[in-house]
């Protein structure tokens, strides 16, 4: 969700917040019979040039250590989770699937789990990876000046850990749906296959947010709220009074989701318990009366690939009349390949509240992207195969040697958060 938006009605004004080249399979010998295999192995890791490695970027070999979790326990999801260590920061996320990369981004407040339907549909086709924003979700959560740069930063690095020099598609809503266009441009050419935009933000906050009539007419409030969120006393009440459960749930029903069946305990829950973390009132405080970013109009020429924008004609957060919306329903009369889809009765969380539709624009739009590179169901056949392949040529070994050989399939970059089966 976008960090603030302030909603005038009948001269009221109520604040609402939410809150190289790719290295082919590894053979090596042993003494023991044992098959270790990942599952997503590509059959055209060889052909794949790293593009963070070909430009030279810190990202291709960054300081950040990658330190995955054994997989949490996450209900039979459909989906793990992992954490990996960035400039001494812990940073969630999650993963399902296997196949092409893509990238899920999410809102303020929010965390990776607001994906959940993406991540069970997607991952039937691709490595889908949902990552928790530093100071969101399970990431850590540093008293530090937070910004769409930082975030965008954290993104590219995270792209050339995990992608394994695949190009990825960029997913985001709200902020996420900046910071994906941030990310999108900051990348090594090669790096971004696509950016889909779910209820783009026009900044990380409202102040950034010019050229609306509804932001103008309550801007000396927005300053007054900066300046009383900079007393501690205040903030502690006001983030105190916002993070409570019935509060959350009101929020989300009343003015994000169309749909209030949606907004279940689960969801609440998940934004609930991140709020209790030791940092998450600097946090929000941070991203309200931080520096708002870049606008999307002054990252567009630099954009690379195609671009799907998704709107819900319901949003009260980032209305589809405001200056964002407005500027994205224009853009593909101006620039190639970008579709603009306006989704009736959805709402600002349009990929939670109304996924079936999200999905069935979507999904089409990856097929064309993807085209002619291999789904899931197509890698793991292939890996099947190679296994059968290798089980056959350690027979041979074992015959003609007297001694059996074990074949090991070591990860690709793209996998190595996943952890082998022993």
């Amino acid at each position: 969700m976008q960090a603030l938006r302030v909603h005038t009605s009948t001269g009221r004004s109520a604040l609402k917040g939410a809150f190289s080249t790719a290295a082919p399979p590894r053979l090596t010998a042993r003494t023991q019979p044992r098959l270790t295999s990942t599952v997503c192995a590509s059959a055209d890791a060889a052909a794949s040039v790293n593009p963070f490695a070909a430009a030279g970027s810190a990202a291709a070999a960054p300081a950040s250590t990658p330190a995955p979790a054994s997989p949490s326990n996450d209900q039979g999801d459909g989906w793990t989770t992992h954490n990996w260590k960035w400039r001494g920061y812990t940073i969630s996320y999650k993963t399902a699937g296997c196949g092409e990369p893509i990238l899920l981004v999410h809102g303020f407040g929010l965390s990776s789990f607001h994906y959940r339907h993406q991540l069970r549909t997607l991952g039937e086709k691709y490595k889908v990876y949902a990552i928790d924003l530093l100071g969101f979700g399970g990431s850590s959560k540093p008293i530090i000046q937070y910004s769409m740069e930082l975030w965008r930063d954290l993104l590219v690095d995270f792209m050339g850990e995990f992608m394994g020099g695949k190009p990825a598609v960029l997913v985001g809503n709200s902020i996420g749906a900046l910071a994906c266009l941030m990310t999108n441009v900051a990348a090594p050419e090669g790096a971004v296959r696509g950016t889909v935009l779910l209820n783009s933000a026009g900044a990380m906050n409202n102040k950034g947010v010019i050229g609306d009539w509804r932001i103008v007419a309550v801007y000396p409030l927005l300053l007054l709220i900066d300046f009383l969120l900079s007393i501690p006393t205040v903030s502690a009440a006001l983030f105190k009074n916002l993070a409570r459960k019935e509060n959350i749930s009101q929020i989300l029903k009343d003015g994000v989701y169309r749909d209030p069946s949606k907004v279940d305990e689960r969801l609440v829950d998940e934004i609930l318990a991140p709020s209790q973390h030791p940092g998450a009132r600097e946090v929000f405080v941070s991203v309200i009366t931080g520096p708002p970013g870049p606008k999307p109009w002054q990252l567009m020429p630099q954009l690379k690939g195609p671009l799907l924008v998704l709107w819900g004609d319901k949003d009260t957060l980032t209305p589809a009349d405001g200056p964002v919306g407005n500027y994205l329903k224009d853009l593909p009369g101006k620039r190639p390949d970008t579709s603009f889809v306006m989704l009736e009765d959805v709402g600002h969380c349009l990929h939670d509240d109304r996924p079936e539709l999200v999905h069935s624009h979507l999904l089409p739009w990856l097929e064309d992207v993807m085209a002619g590179r291999p789904t899931c169901a197509q890698v793991g056949s292939a890996s099947a195969s190679a296994s059968a392949a290798f089980v056959g040529e350690d027979d041979a070994v074992g015959s003609a040697s007297g001694s059996e050989a074990e074949v090991v399939l070591a990860p690709t970059a793209t996998d190595k958060e996943a952890p082998l089966a022993q």
